[in-house]
């Protein structure tokens, strides 16, 4: 959820603080990536970029093709076996003959090859490779979660440079003006206008925007740094505020697309099913199974000269009558399993609604926000002008002006936090309906397809298919990344 990552600044000061806490929650929200070439100027470039080099979605990535392959055990286990052994033996014996004992070499070579394919057993492999499925399924759901967060992370990234950048230059306009407001008062303090007091005031003023200063340039370059932690690169010419996205007009509307697209919910319901389906393959492994088995063989024996070929065919039905109650045992567990993904399911729910309208209620906040902020740097700026004007008069003295500058300042900064809070909260709300993605954003990139690799591996193809050879190719082409 987003936090308050531009706190607002304290009636007593605290700009300093409120840069620090921006700097810092940017770092906390940084997602790692992998370094890129191109140098992003734009939200655009900096999601593009995000999306391209980070560490955590190839991971992801990878983890979702270990589910792909669970499908593909559970499809080989409906298959057959078949398996060839070749064995030498060499034996010798020492027996009691006649008159003394006898000694006795025998060497011999078997060949056999033996099927086995278990031809019934109750559904239990079925409901396994369905629960499988459904598990590619839930993993495909938090591959996607893992993306809004990762592309999330961008835009606190480039948010928090644009805010930087601003507050830098805010600070750097600040210290020019109080240099030319100390110079002022040096010229009437030698024409015995003002005070050593007031000299002394402006001189304190320009040496405190000289330490904000250093500050923000230092919240700046740490901001950057992060910049490029997340997207893989170091930000170019930033181009300004990012445009807000299109959004649901009401909570109701973006409860409804949460409910419908959100990516932890959508995992979650098919871990539940996957979880269901589990207890049933493991129900039905208490009954009886129907196996096929068959075998070729060939023994030698070389010293007696002897050759056999044999054939056999059998079937087979049988059930685990006793297992010391491991069984029911497991089918307990799993049982269990079920009702904690259940669990899951309820809290994923209603941290989903809690964080829409959390998200929804942040937005209003900041829009209200910005337009306070606004109409305060409007109000801020004719008070220092007229201040100023007042004090060439005689009729304001130097603290009055330092005090309203200082005032003016405060509010700039404000209505930068507020438009940067306003940005990271529309995307916040993008965020919890599920709409955080590339797919939806229309990003410049090639949208990763989680169904490319699961259609080639799904059969549990051989090594010497077409298929297989294909699968050889796309493995090869994911090593070289």
């Amino acid at each position: 959820m987003l936090k308050t990552i531009f706190a607002k600044r304290s009636p007593n000061g605290g700009s300093r603080r409120a840069v620090r806490a921006l700097a810092m929650a940017g770092t906390m929200l940084a997602v790692l990536g992998a370094p890129a070439q191109l140098k992003a100027d734009n939200l655009s470039d900096a999601l593009i970029g995000a999306y391209k080099s980070s560490g955590l979605l190839e991971q992801n990535r990878a983890l979702l093709r270990v589910a792909d392959e669970d499908v593909a055990a559970a499809v080989a286990s409906l298959r057959p076996i078949v398996s060839w052994a070749l064995t030498a033996t060499h034996q010798y014996t020492r027996a009691p003959g006649t008159f003394t004992l006898q000694d006795g070499d025998t060497n011999a070579f078997d060949a056999s090859i033996n099927l086995t394919w278990v031809l019934w057993d109750g559904g239990q492999r079925q409901f396994t490779r369905r629960a499988a499925q459904e598990a590619v399924l839930a993993t495909r759901h938090t591959l996607l979660d893992v993306e809004q967060q990762v592309l999330f992370s961008a835009v606190t990234a480039y948010v928090s440079v644009l805010f930087q950048e601003e507050n830098v230059r805010l600070r750097s306009n600040n210290l020019r003006l109080l240099r030319e407001e100390l110079r002022a008062a040096q010229d009437r303090f030698e024409v015995g206008e003002v005070t050593r007091t007031d000299v002394a005031l402006a001189e304190s003023s320009v040496a405190g925007a000289q330490a904000d200063l250093i500050q923000a340039r230092g919240d700046l370059a740490s901001a950057r740094a992060t910049y490029k932690q997340v997207v893989g690169r170091e930000p170019g010419a930033t181009q300004g505020q990012p445009p807000l996205p299109s959004g649901a007009r009401s909570e109701r509307d973006s409860q409804y697309l949460a409910r419908r697209n959100h990516p932890s919910l959508l995992s979650q319901q098919h871990a539940v099913k996957s979880a269901e389906l589990r207890v049933e393959s493991t129900r039905a492994a208490l009954g009886p199974s129907f196996t096929l088995r068959g075998g070729i063989g060939h023994n030698q024996v070389f010293d007696q000269r002897t050759d056999t070929d044999t054939r056999n065919l059998s079937l087979e039905l049988g059930q685990t009558i006793y297992a010391g109650g491991a069984r029911q045992s497991a089918l307990r567990a799993d049982r269990a399993r079920l009702d904690a993904e259940k669990g899951v399911l309820l809290t994923v729910q209603r941290q989903i609604e809690q964080g829409v309208s959390a998200a929804f209620a942040t937005l209003a906040a900041n829009r209200a926000s910005l337009t306070s902020s606004e109409q305060q740097v409007r109000s801020a700026r004719v008070a220092f002008d007229g201040v100023r004007e007042e004090a060439t008069l005689g009729a304001r003295t130097t603290l009055d002006v330092l005090e309203a500058e200082q005032e003016l300042l405060d509010a700039q900064v404000e209505r930068v936090q507020a438009r940067a809070n306003l940005s990271l909260a529309a995307y916040e709300l993008l965020q919890s309906q599920g709409l955080l993605t590339a797919e939806h954003l229309n990003l410049a990139v090639e949208v990763y397809d989680p169904t490319l690799y699961y259609n080639l591996v799904k059969d549990a193809p051989g090594k010497g298919s077409k298929r297989g050879k294909d699968l050889d190719r796309v493995l090869k082409a994911l090593g070289k990344q």
